[in-house]
């Protein structure tokens, strides 16, 4: 009897530690501390009857690019019911910024007026916030949990380098073209080098110039 009411205590005890564990991520060595990316769409409406830009708003177009900072890791998208008519002229003007126009669109508020197309450009930031997070004194540290800031540093830099950080959220697919040479190049490049004992050891001279 006694070893039974002994084991029901010890699951007992387990279950409550389990409880707790879940009550509290910073337990393990996962940092809480993680980028949170956040995705901003802007509009623009264009006047193109038919689907062809008027005369004068593809100026207007760029420089609404401009006014953005139009670059790498920023969609491009066009809506409305010419919104295939118009592709191609809003592509001509995305190209000078190195970009390409994507297929669909995501939803924004209101309805495209008529005569009219919508160009989106949706742009994703990553940030880490709460950062840096010193709320919590390092000791006592009774529960083993880890540094309030902990992962603070590398993600809030992660974040910061990353290039475009949809890549954070999903991985990128390849191409399915691969170049042989350009994968091996590092490797004969190290195959190609002169070993640096060929010349033998260096003759050096740790006397001071002055005192022979």
């Amino acid at each position: 009897m006694r070893s039974k009411f002994a084991l029901v205590l010890l699951a007992s005890t387990l279950a409550g530690c389990a409880v707790g564990q879940e009550g509290n991520p910073d337990r393990g060595m996962a940092a809480v501390n993680v980028p949170v990316v956040a995705r901003t769409d802007y509009v623009f409406d264009a006047v193109a009857p038919g689907g062809s830009l008027l005369p004068g708003e593809a100026a207007r177009l760029n420089a609404w690019f401009a006014g953005l900072d139009l670059g790498y890791g920023d969609s491009i998208y066009v809506d409305g019911p010419y919104a295939d008519a118009a592709r191609a002229d809003v592509a001509q003007v995305a190209g000078s910024y190195g970009l390409m126009v994507s297929a669909s669109a995501p939803v924004t508020t209101g309805a495209v007026p008529p005569g009219m197309v919508r160009v989106i450009v949706s742009r994703t930031r990553a940030s880490v916030p709460g950062c840096p997070n010193w709320n919590i004194r390092s000791q006592p540290n009774f529960d083993n949990r880890t540094m309030s800031n902990f992962g603070c540093a590398v993600n809030a830099n992660l974040a910061a380098m990353v290039a475009n950080p949809e890549d954070l959220i999903h991985g990128r697919e390849g191409s399915g073209v691969g170049d042989t040479l350009t994968s091996s190049k590092a490797v004969g490049a190290y195959r190609k080098a002169e070993p640096t004992g060929n010349k033998g050891l260096q003759d050096i001279n740790t006397t001071k110039k002055g005192n022979q």
